[in-house]
């Protein structure tokens, strides 16, 4: 009998000390595109024999007593594990509970350092790159929620283990790599939805409060302050936490900027770049060298990996750090809008991310799941 595990415990292990090894029973492309770190291929159907090739598994397994499988949901993993677990005696044979789909839920949640008078939680979606926040005042408990994904508990739990309370959500910009789940979470724990105000242009038709340019929020004794970033979207916000750190969503990585051309019309791609390359120039970088710059997406590789730092570690950089060694911020006006005229592959199913984040259109949580699988590629 097949024992399934989480993709949490996946994640546990991947992180620990065991030897196993990790197959990916997924069609060669799919497996190309985006896989489990370690994971090696051997595509396999639903209803497929192994029929006499246990020798190919073991020449894949080498000397580990241990073997996982994994595919999109777990049907054609499980139908290996099960055959499997029948031939290899000698191994202990598991499924992953959900494949790829449950595996883009997993969360790393991670304490960042913003100053005694804050606390702050990075919440890190591990095969996707996305980050959000839970920031709020120390002494008060009072929290905000910052760019939260649709897995609303994730958050809460965040939040609670914070000891803060969110009293608001805030999304930075319109997302087009995953459905945003801000309106949806302040609309369970009754409290505002705020989207920057150039987010009326764009006609969204989600109901949102306007959080205008140098606005400020009141949280508890925390300012948080929006700066207007424009660049990868018309109505980018940037996030300044008191006087520790700022939530640069896409316009700042900590390795990298965001693509600037998702939003606008063939033609007009440079719009964009030259809008990102003043919000960089005049607005993140004059702020005090020594500012946390917290970012809103980190790279992952088709191999799962970070490009940046490591799944359960802040993801993070500082304004002096990015001014003086990010390549992409030494080029004068020119030179970065060519850089950003070819960002790479665009983020899957983006047009309809957009929309659904608009407000213009709806799909059941499955279909939406579905549309961002995948890594974001949100960076330049």
């Amino acid at each position: 009998m097949v024992t399934t595990i989480s993709p949490d415990r996946l994640k546990e292990l991947l992180d620990g000390d065991e030897d196993f090894t990790l197959i990916d029973t997924r069609p060669e492309e799919s497996y190309e595109a985006w896989h489990v770190r370690g994971a090696v291929n051997y595509p396999f159907d639903p209803e497929e024999d192994l029929d006499g090739r246990v020798d190919e598994i073991d020449e894949l397994v080498g000397d580990d007593d241990r073997v996982i499988t994994i595919c999109g949901k777990g049907l054609s993993s499980g139908n290996l594990a099960t055959q499997l677990a029948d031939e290899l005696d000698d191994r202990e044979v598991n499924a992953v509970d959900g494949g790829m789909k449950a595996w883009s839920g997993v969360y790393d949640h991670v304490e960042i350092d913003v100053g005694e008078s804050a606390r702050a939680v990075q919440l890190q979606r591990r095969a996707k790159g996305c980050l959000s926040y839970v920031v709020g005042c120390a002494q008060t408990g009072e929290g905000v929620a910052v760019d939260p994904t649709e897995d609303g508990d994730e958050v809460k739990a965040a939040a609670t283990a914070a000891d803060l309370t969110i009293s608001a959500v805030i999304d930075t910009h319109v997302h087009a790599d995953h459905v945003s789940g801000g309106r949806r979470l302040a609309d369970e724990l009754d409290v505002p939805y705020y989207l920057g105000e150039g987010a009326a242009e764009r006609d969204v038709e989600i109901p949102f409060d306007a959080l205008g340019r140098n606005e400020a929020l009141e949280v508890g004794e925390l300012s948080l302050k929006a700066l207007y970033t424009p660049g990868h979207t018309s109505e980018m916000l940037s996030i300044l936490v008191g006087d520790a750190a700022v939530l640069t969503a896409d316009a700042l990585h900590a390795d990298s900027v965001g693509r600037t051309e998702l939003e606008f019309s063939e033609g007009e791609g440079d719009q964009g770049a030259r809008m990102l390359y003043e919000s960089l120039h005049r607005t993140l970088l004059a702020e005090p060298d020594g500012l946390a710059v917290l970012p809103g997406h980190v790279t992952v590789t088709e191999d799962g990996e970070f490009v940046t730092g490591s799944p359960g570690e802040p993801i993070a950089t500082t304004v002096r750090e990015a001014r003086t060694e990010m390549d992409v911020l030494q080029l004068d006006e020119e030179e970065f809008v060519s850089r950003l005229a070819d960002p790479g592959e665009e983020p899957a199913n983006y047009e309809e991310i957009i929309e659904i984040n608009r407000g213009v259109r709806d799909l059941d949580p499955e279909e939406r799941t579905e549309l961002e699988l995948g890594p974001n590629n949100c960076s330049a």
